[in-house]
């Protein structure tokens, strides 16, 4: 590291330089507290007395040798504060930390786990071309240990190990292409799952060490699942063995709580500091680096556009200019890594380059179709009509940005309910109403993200304390509903005009948006030398033989449809007769055919030319 790039805040591997690294003949110790009066490293090798570091000219660098210091060795930095305080500090560049309630880092080795992912990291991409079935989940909920529910939960969890095994399996079986963990970086609650964090370079001793998550990622890759990490840039928590005037002043938050304190009981970063820019760049190239993480979902991006996250406060320009300039230097170092803004603002160009004035993120969270999709499927169906385009109104934006769709953690906790139970009515008309739900998610342009237990309809809202529902799988509706997930994932990763060219407003067509009476919404996907048509029924009314209007001859041949029997619905399961369309005028359209399409369903066909038939 140039120590004048991280005063500037252009470093990005600060982590190289700072915290506890092996050496020949010892450990050496660095750390950054230009305030600090002094410190000392405390810890195993000495007992937890204190070892004076030395401070190395008006460098801010504080730096201590200690031969006898090992790997697997606790320590922490006892910081004479500018303002009178002494307080032990782990380390804020800790490669791991002890389990909560405890706050020692740990000497660690980086180099003694050896990935064998080389072939997946060569051909890995940026996937615009690609499908992205992307699955969230909270490691220590996805399933847990036999166990009695009321002990503590650390008895409970799987290790980062232990979880690479039946996760991969499932996530193979039931056709995604990326898991997405929520995020890992060690913290204090566990009811904050993560997003208030203490050890920005240390993943949670909760599941294991850092070689057990290097396991984890390497086995992903070695079977071919990408894995993408949640990331916290916008604030830390407030805990004092943490960040929190760290050298006895505000050194990494800033120096007022009007802008310092946050909506979350943490404080915000301060990026108009070089040493803040630094810190964090440098924790998102270590995750990416030293795991080998495909992405970075980036949390609470509002927050760093807009000062407390309130447009009507501004525009926080120290803030904005750090995010863009560490997504470039991310792409630069890790060209087909994915970055992922989770905002829901308007503000312009988060996905386009930064040397056209972007944000520079490769995909951004489609809040509003989220917020617009669930809100029209709550509402009863004799009201839909007034709300019809609510579904249609994300393809006016659409193009503005690089989309992903996302049903993620948040939809389904805090008494939001979970995604099937924001569906309106009663238990069994739920059911296909959620089915169609997702399979127009699916068929809509943008890549897609589901949280944990909606693949097979959790009813219980998520509880970082327990794991999901498993057991429901022993009832057809449940059963049968990852069935048509499972199926539906199968055809969107293997139909190249669901997922090829999605960002060109060229490959997507409506020809029904304006049938608010009847509920009624078509549209053609063409990608990749591939067609397929989407109809969808949102009405509670069976629309027998109904109409739709198409502009050529061609063949229409069922390859999904959500009423099917064997998801429980009440269409028998047949094989599909194509159906070919008819010089029969129809609205705008020169061609037509007719079809029956059931209360709350979507179908899917494939559409082929007449000369095919």
């Amino acid at each position: 590291m140039v120590i004048q790039d991280y005063y500037e805040g252009r470093a990005f591997d600060a982590y190289t330089f700072f915290g506890a690294h092996l050496e020949y003949g010892g450990v050496m110790f660095r750390t950054y507290a230009p305030n600090a009066k002094a410190i000392e490293v405390i810890g195993e090798f000495n007992n937890w007395n204190g070892f004076y570091m030395t401070k190395e000219g008006t460098s801010g660098v504080f730096s201590a040798f200690i031969s006898n210091a090992e790997p697997g060795q606790m320590y922490k930095y006892r910081i004479h504060g500018a303002d009178g305080s002494i307080t032990d500090k782990s380390d804020p560049y800790g490669f791991r930390t002890e389990l909560r309630p405890n706050s020692a880092s740990y000497i660690v080795d980086m180099n003694s786990f050896r990935f064998t992912d080389s072939e997946w990291m060569n051909r890995r991409t940026n996937n615009y071309n690609s499908p992205m079935n992307i699955y969230e989940i909270h490691t220590g909920s996805w399933k847990m240990k036999p166990g009695d529910e009321g002990s503590p939960a650390e008895e409970r969890w799987y290790s980062y190990r232990e979880l690479a095994e039946p996760l991969i399996e499932y996530l193979k079986k039931h056709r995604y292409t990326h898991v997405e963990v929520m995020p890992l970086a060690e913290h204090p609650a566990d009811c904050s799952w993560g997003y208030q964090v203490t050890g920005f370079f240390s993943p949670t001793s909760r599941y294991g060490t850092p070689d057990d998550l290097k396991y984890f990622v390497n086995e992903c890759h070695n079977a071919g699942i990408g894995v993408i990490t949640d990331f916290v840039p916008v604030h830390f928590a407030v805990d004092g063995y943490s960040l929190v005037k760290y050298d006895g002043t505000a050194l990494y938050e800033y120096p007022n709580t009007g802008a310092g304190a946050s909506e979350w009981g943490t404080y915000n970063f301060n990026y108009f500091r070089g040493e803040s820019r630094s810190f964090m760049q440098s924790a998102a190239n270590y995750w990416l680096t030293e795991y080998h993480f495909d992405g970075i979902r980036m949390d609470a991006i509002s927050n760093i556009i807009y000062w407390q996250g309130d447009a009507k406060r501004g525009v926080n320009n120290g803030a904005v200019n750090f995010i863009r300039s560490m997504n470039s230097g991310l792409h630069h170092l890790h060209p087909t890594a994915l970055l992922m803004a989770e905002d829901s603002t308007n503000y312009l160009k988060v996905t386009a380059p930064v040397e056209y004035d972007g944000l520079g993120f490769d995909y951004k969270w489609d809040m509003g179709w989220m917020n617009d999709t669930l809100d029209f499927f709550r509402t009863p169906p004799d009201e839909r009509p007034v709300h019809y385009h609510k579904i249609t109104f994300s393809m006016q934006y659409f193009y503005n940005e690089l989309y992903l769709l996302p049903f993620s953690h948040d939809e389904n906790v805090h008494g939001k309910a979970t995604i099937i139970q924001k569906m309106w009515g009663d238990y069994d008309v739920k059911f296909p109403q959620c089915r169609a739900l997702y399979a127009y998610m699916y068929t809509h342009p943008g890549k897609k993200l589901n949280f944990m237990g909606g693949e097979f309809a959790q009813f219980r809202e998520w509880d970082e304390k327990r794991e999901q529902d498993w057991d429901m799988l022993k009832y057809p509706l449940h059963d049968s509903f990852l069935r048509f997930i499972t199926d539906l994932s199968l055809l969107y990763t293997s139909n190249p005009a669901l997922y090829e060219a999605e960002y060109n407003s060229d490959c997507f067509r409506w020809l029904e948006a304006d049938a608010p009476e009847d509920c009624i919404y078509i549209y053609e996907r063409e990608a990749g030398g591939r067609k397929v048509l989407v109809v969808l029924n949102f009405s509670d009314k069976n629309r027998e033989n109904y109409t739709v209007g198409v502009d050529k001859e061609e063949i229409f041949t069922e390859v999904l449809y959500s009423d099917s029997s064997i998801y429980s619905g009440n269409t028998p399961t047949v094989p599909a007769k194509p159906v070919k369309s008819e010089k029969q005028p129809y609205k705008w359209h020169k061609f037509s055919f007719k079809d029956t399409f059931a209360p709350f369903s979507a179908k899917i066909y494939e559409v082929s030319p007449l000369s095919k038939c």
